[in-house]
């Protein structure tokens, strides 16, 4: 049985995270920590924390005294940390955020995690598994050869400058101080609870309002999609049978470009709403209401600044090493994540009001189309 500390645990991947730990491993008593910004929602959370199945605390990573104070209530023996600011479009607005949360944070829990550590003793049984990004890479060529962890760092915005920070700062506490650390460079994550800024679900409830659905550039971007569910079954393989020291890229092996990631959403809503005239009713600003094509939304505008052309994972070594491969593919999975959302309306209804209403309007109102 271990303490485990999950921060971040209620933003989209460390939700999932957090679900999947309670379904494999029970015994364990599980922390939450979490500033609920924007991007958290504690709804999927709330059953487990009504009947004590995790124990959430409200608190930023950069909180030296906050974190040490937990750390001597529930002495933990395994940290995932996941609590960063990740939008690369936020990034470019605010910078700073960044650098404050995925930076300093990280370091206030490394410091934090190795003086307890050391003062217990356990370092030898303890573990840091530090979530980080493929995109600390930069961007690969049409025929270059996928991202491996020896891959060099080229990060090419704010949001992955700060990651690469973050993960220079894990490596040279394991150097230095013997840090029992581990970290991951995951490709783009699906799945239910993503919060609507990220483009897969900003593209779904466009759809369902009948609102463009706007494509940075030619849509030609190339993402290694990854279904939040097999990222969470390897993070909890990579902290238990990972080597300290070692970092392991996670990837689903699912390279498609923004336009036909986009094209698919709407080929499954069009069919969605076919077979199901409940869909119909309660839709009827979707052009897939009215028998027409969701594809008749799509709008091209102005690409972001410093947009990386194409991201790819090679996950060899988690599959050497660890013994964990991902098993969902694309379409499968993005057609149960459309249906995930076409079921839970009002969950995301509540999490696209106001203040996030004013970023989308602040970040696509300004972009012209071409």
């Amino acid at each position: 049985m271990h303490n485990v500390l999950i921060t971040g645990g209620a933003g989209f991947i460390g939700q999932n995270l957090v679900h999947a730990w309670r379904q494999l491993r029970g015994q364990d008593r599980l922390v939450v920590l979490d500033a609920v910004t924007y991007a958290a929602n504690l709804r999927s959370l709330e059953p487990l924390i009504a009947d004590g199945r995790i124990m959430f605390v409200r608190g930023d990573v950069r909180d030296a005294a906050l974190t040490g104070g937990l750390f001597e209530t529930h002495r933990f023996s395994r940290v995932l940390h996941l609590a960063a600011e990740s939008h690369v479009d936020r990034s470019i607005v605010d910078p700073e955020a960044f650098l404050q949360t995925n930076v300093l944070g990280t370091f206030t829990l490394l410091k934090t995690a190795l003086d307890a550590w050391q003062a217990w003793d356990t370092i030898a049984q303890a573990r840091f598994l530090h979530v980080s990004t493929d995109e600390v890479y930069g961007s690969l060529g049409p025929a270059d050869p996928a991202f491996t962890e020896a891959s060099p760092y080229r990060p090419n915005s704010p949001y992955a400058a700060s990651k690469a920070a973050s993960d220079h700062l894990v490596r040279s506490f394991v150097a230095t101080y013997a840090m029992p650390a581990l970290i991951t460079n995951c490709s783009n994550n699906y799945g239910p609870y993503q919060h609507p800024e990220k483009l897969i679900p900003l593209m779904i409830i466009h759809a369902l309002q009948g609102r463009p659905l706007p494509i940075y550039g030619d849509g030609s971007n190339v993402r290694d999609w990854l279904h939040v569910s097999d990222h969470c079954r390897a993070l909890m393989a990579v902290i238990e049978r990972g080597q300290c020291g070692e970092t392991y890229n996670i990837g689903g092996g699912n390279e498609r470009n923004n336009r036909d990631v986009v094209g698919l959403i709407c080929d499954i809503l069009d069919s969605a709403f076919a077979a199901d005239g409940t869909l119909r009713a309660r839709f009827l600003t979707c052009p897939a209401a009215a028998g027409q094509s969701c594809r008749t939304l799509i709008s091209h505008v102005t690409d972001r600044p410093g947009h990386d052309h194409r991201y790819a994972i090679d996950a060899g070594k988690l599959a050497r090493d660890v013994g964990e491969r991902c098993s969902i593919g694309f379409e499968a999975g993005l057609d149960e994540t459309v249906r995930w959302y076409l079921a839970q309306e009002g969950w995301w209804r509540e999490v696209t009001s106001g203040a996030y209403r004013i970023w989308l309007d602040q970040n696509y109102g300004f972009r012209l189309a071409v």
